[in-house]
């Protein structure tokens, strides 16, 4: 019988398809993605990641025993101190320095994203939040795997680093997610797995979404200029 999370990923493998497609992904395969493409992208992620720790702060306050309470702290640090290094690497092809682009609003679908994950995490349980956050981790893993055996990159690649990064992560915390998520769905009555299938399959969307936003360099359809004095 299929692990829960086995499930999941068949029930999105029309999304997982259409993210390995997309030409932002094909962009980083071919090395053709333009300055203000790679700009719109980080300074959303660096917002979408703080958002993410804040989910994982929230996930903490539910646990009731240090092993897990321990691998969502330590996915904290990752964020913090590890996973700048893919945005390093965007920034230094963009030629922009990688502090200028942080504290930017968010643009629709990213604001979209967060609101979703925030939203399950407040509402939900541990096994909610898991569902809501897997695809982030997974999508990239399976992004950067496939990236690493079809483009086989040189140093010379502009986003080798990138590659290497999501690509080396077979191990990392997408397995563990897995295994908390399969254990914590054994059990659980069709209804409420249903609940975190269509948690898991909003985030893939999402996921594409983000993707699509950052080509398309998304803004909101009208654009607003604080009145001058406002607040004096």
């Amino acid at each position: 019988m299929a692990r829960f999370t086995e499930e999941l990923r068949h029930a999105a493998d029309p999304i997982y398809q259409a993210i390995f497609k997309h030409p932002f992904v094909r962009g980083i395969a071919e090395g053709t993605l333009s300055k203000e493409q790679l700009i719109h992208y980080v300074k959303q992620d660096f917002e979408y990641l703080n958002a993410y720790i804040r989910i994982y702060g929230i996930a903490i306050s539910r646990c009731d025993c240090r092993q897990t309470t321990a691998l969502f702290n330590e996915q904290i640090s990752f964020i913090l101190n590890s996973e700048t290094h893919p945005h390093q690497n965007f920034c230094d092809v963009a030629g922009v320095a990688y502090e200028e682009l942080q504290g930017y609003p968010l643009a629709p679908s990213a604001n979209h994203y967060i609101r979703h994950m925030l939203n399950v995490a407040h509402e939900g349980g541990l096994e909610d939040i898991v569902a809501a956050l897997l695809p982030c981790p997974w999508t990239y893993t399976e992004i950067g795997q496939r990236l690493l055996e079809e483009v086989q990159p040189e140093k010379s690649h502009p986003f080798y680093e990138w590659m290497h990064f999501y690509g080396d992560r077979e191990s990392g915390v997408t397995v563990q997610l897995r295994r908390l998520l399969d254990e914590w769905a054994e059990g659980l009555p069709p209804a409420r797995k249903k609940r975190l299938m269509e948690h898991f399959l909003t985030s893939c969307q999402l996921e594409y979404m983000f993707w699509d936003m950052a080509f398309t360099l998304e803004d909101w359809p009208v654009s607003l200029v604080a009145a001058e004095g406002v607040g004096r």
